[in-house]
């Protein structure tokens, strides 16, 4: 089950076709869909999560905790939505564009998916895209 929470002034317009997106991305990848909690929140909310979890004193736009038993995904993804902002102006796409990419990016964690040297970051890329264009596609 995909759940969404909201800890800022911001609601998603269209969970339910978002939650299937994903339901579809998480399929798409052979794996079972356990528990997922999308957090929605601002910049100090997550910065104080980074510190206290991470022990990193920066900003950043999703910070997931990954929950996973075997083959079924479970976790907790928190978003900042005023990073998502920030990022969706600077790299020149839409809000809602930007936002389903952090979105999926968690997902594709769970999956399995790394993105800290360039090659893994490279293929998270490429799984990002695919499963951006999985979204035009079912709409």
């Amino acid at each position: 089950m995909i759940d969404f929470n909201y800890e800022t002034n911001f609601t998603l317009e269209n969970e339910d076709a978002i939650s299937s997106w994903l339901s579809q991305v998480i399929i798409s990848e052979d794996k079972k869909e356990g528990e997922i909690n999308y957090i929605f929140c601002d910049d100090e909310y997550l910065l104080k999560i980074n510190l206290e979890y991470l022990n990193h004193d920066t900003l950043t736009d999703i910070i997931s905790f990954d929950y996973s038993m075997g083959n079924e995904l479970n976790g907790d993804i928190f978003v900042s939505v005023e990073r998502v902002q920030d990022n969706a102006n600077d790299f020149k796409v839409s809000f809602e564009e930007e936002l389903k990419r952090v979105m999926v990016h968690g997902v594709l964690h769970y999956c399995g998916y790394k993105d800290k040297t360039q090659s893994d970051e490279q293929v998270m890329r490429y799984k990002e895209d695919e499963k951006l264009a999985m979204f035009h596609v079912e709409q």
